[in-house]
């Protein structure tokens, strides 16, 4: 991996991690949107960090989904439970970002945020394991 492509894998795991945060304190503080909301884009940053390694980018959230789907996921890169965490996730951001009176509940937003760490941790791993080779 080049330095300029190592630089936007940091980056992009930054923002991911770094929405992670916003999701638990945000859950913690009871402000179950914003924190389906930050669970959803930590899970989105995450796959986003994963096609920085390929210089892979779109721009369409159901693109980047789609091409992690196919090369990550089906290959069996990543485990094949994530891809229904990752349309979970983002069916529940849309309903909650965009839908009038929507209200995300306690427990399906611990879900959202308990998927992004696992998300999380995965991409984490694969980047380090990438680092070693």
């Amino acid at each position: 991996m080049d330095n300029l492509t190592k630089e936007l894998v940091e980056y992009r795991l930054n923002c991911a991690r770094e929405d992670l945060k916003g999701a638990i304190d945000s859950l913690s503080n009871k402000n179950f949107r914003f924190a389906a909301n930050r669970a959803y884009y930590s899970i989105f940053h995450s796959m986003r960090t994963v096609l920085a390694v390929e210089q892979k980018d779109f721009k369409k959230h159901s693109a980047v989904i789609a091409y992690f789907n196919q090369n990550y996921i089906n290959t069996g890169l990543f485990p094949k439970d994530l891809y229904k965490l990752i349309s979970d996730a983002e069916k529940v951001r849309d309903l909650s970002d965009y839908m009038d009176l929507y209200v995300v509940s306690f427990d399906k937003t611990n879900e959202q945020v308990e998927s992004a760490k696992l998300i999380f941790d995965l991409v984490e791993k694969y980047i380090n394991n990438l680092g070693e080779k």
